[in-house]
């Protein structure tokens, strides 16, 4: 009697086709959403004034490599205001990420459905994990796992004394992994992981020492690459820009204060619960026996993920997207051992992506609103977004008060002294000029820096009025207007 046919997909496109459609299911309810979170909506701020000839670290300031913000200046080329554009590239980079997962599940040995769960899951998990837009893990966790795809295929290499192919194959990886470092430099952890693996599977094969060292060398040089290339643009810009350059990349980070340990342990003990189903499959996995060399080699990417999770310190749940690839990896051998595991995974999953997700307002309404607000009153004059959504500046098609537009930097306490400015100056600077509308917020996103806020407070009971108030997070967005210019309420906004 033949076997019954499963509905599971088995071919290669035919996966790759389901894990999109997933993707677009799971993540449409945000399309067009321009405040997804904070950070996307920046990146997508500076990549497009990039198109128009600003300056990363000079003109508009963050501490994102260059990579990052090309990646948002090349989805700002495709039609439209760019917010649709960028989360239905991320919902690709997404889809193809789960589709290397699949793969990497099978070579671990996982049955081809447990492999397509795991997948699912990471798709999933995305969003559970502030994820759902187009955060830089959703875009560098598919170089990464491409590289970790490679060192899957050391054990077999070396087994053959394939030397050269390793060579190549470490190449590729370390190429794939100075690609992910310009989109954050995090994943150079990751990438070390996998250049050390090669090493010592290049020595398993037989290669002598100097072909070690040559080859590392070749490594190392194909991962600093494309930041070396970044570097040497901005040397040759000349030495202050250069010095903003470095310190943007790689001073500023050890100067942004640390958050209250209360928090920290909030955050952690949140991420844990939100990957428990991963971690218990993942725990399991360890305690399974035998190991097979790749489970080794994937244990120690995990390893490396979670170095470069802990190297920053502020555990943003956002910090753990990298985490998921390996974690889901490393379940799928369990889910298929244990009938119930998978149900379970899902309806852990979904019932948190409805708490956290569906039963959220989208706030993107508000914010559209918000922005035709600013764009009416404006003028000729900059806006100030103080605190609140930088994407305003783009909706709003509005010149930038300051290169300091990420309001985190200047409004916020953890990173009052981090960013090379001094806020309280800066702050005095832009109210000086008397911008004709000033965004901020009654319930900011983060401790106040009581120094610029006491200087914004000042002017708004002097020389503003509030005109708009729309819900935004845990409480309102406020625009003010400058007293002497008359309020100019956009067709189809009340007040």
């Amino acid at each position: 009697m033949p076997a019954p046919r499963t509905a599971i997909p088995r071919s290669p496109p035919a996966i790759a086709a389901l894990l999109l459609i997933v993707a677009l299911l799971i993540r449409c309810r945000d399309f067009g959403n321009p405040v997804i979170h904070v950070d996307e909506q920046f990146y997508l701020l500076v990549g497009d004034r990039m198109l128009h000839g600003a300056l990363p670290y000079i003109d508009i300031w963050d501490r994102k490599p260059v990579g990052l913000f090309l990646i948002f200046s090349g989805i700002r080329l495709l039609p439209g205001d760019g917010i649709l554009a960028y989360q239905l590239v991320a919902t690709f980079f997404a889809a193809a990420t789960a589709w290397l997962v699949h793969k990497a599940a099978r070579r671990l040995g996982a049955p081809n459905g447990a492999a397509l769960a795991a997948a699912i899951a990471y798709i999933l998990w995305l969003s559970l994990l502030s994820g759902r837009g187009g955060q830089s893990p959703v875009f560098y966790n598919l170089l990464v796992i491409a590289a970790a795809l490679l060192t899957l295929r050391l054990p077999e290499l070396a087994a053959r004394q394939a030397r050269r192919a390793i060579i190549v194959n470490g190449a590729a990886a370390c190429a794939l992994a100075g690609l992910a470092i310009q989109t954050k430099y995090t994943p150079a952890v990751e990438g070390a992981f996998f250049g050390l693996a090669h090493l010592w599977y290049l020595r398993r094969a037989g290669g002598s020492l100097p072909t070690l060292a040559l080859s590392a060398l070749l490594w190392i040089a194909l991962a600093i690459a494309p930041t070396a290339a970044v570097a040497l643009d901005y040397w040759r810009r000349g030495p202050a820009v250069f010095d903003a350059f470095w310190f943007s990349n790689f001073a500023s980070i050890t100067l942004r204060k640390g958050y209250p340990a209360g928090k920290i342990v909030g955050r952690l003990a949140g991420n844990t619960a939100v990957l428990s189903p991963l971690l218990v499959c993942t725990v399991l996995a360890w305690r399974t026996r035998p190991w097979s060399p790749g489970k080794a080699l994937m244990f120690g990417w995990l390893a490396a993920a979670l170095i470069a999770f802990a190297m920053i310190g502020a555990f943003f749940d956002h910090y753990a997207l990298p985490l998921l690839a390996p974690l889901a990896i490393l379940s799928a051998p369990i889910l298929a051992r244990h009938r119930i595991a998978i149900p379970a995974m899902f309806a852990l999953g979904l019932a948190l992506f409805v708490g956290k997700v569906l039963l959220w307002p989208t706030d993107a309404e508000g914010a559209r609103a918000l922005a035709r607000v600013v764009k009416a009153n404006s003028g000729h004059g900059c806006p100030y977004v103080f605190a609140g959504d930088s994407i305003t500046y783009l909706l709003a098609d509005a010149c930038l008060p300051t290169p300091h537009v990420f309001p985190s930097t200047l409004a916020y306490e953890p990173e009052r002294g981090a960013s090379g400015v001094d806020e309280v100056a800066e702050v005095r600077r832009i109210l000086s000029n008397r911008p004709p509308v000033i965004v901020t917020m009654d319930s900011p996103m983060a401790e106040w820096n009581l120094q610029t806020l006491t200087l914004v407070e000042t002017a708004l009971k002097k020389e503003y009025r509030l005109v708009f108030r729309v819900a935004r997070d845990r409480g309102h967005s406020l625009v003010y207007l400058r007293n002497d210019r008359p309020f100019a309420r956009p067709d189809g906004v009340e007040r």
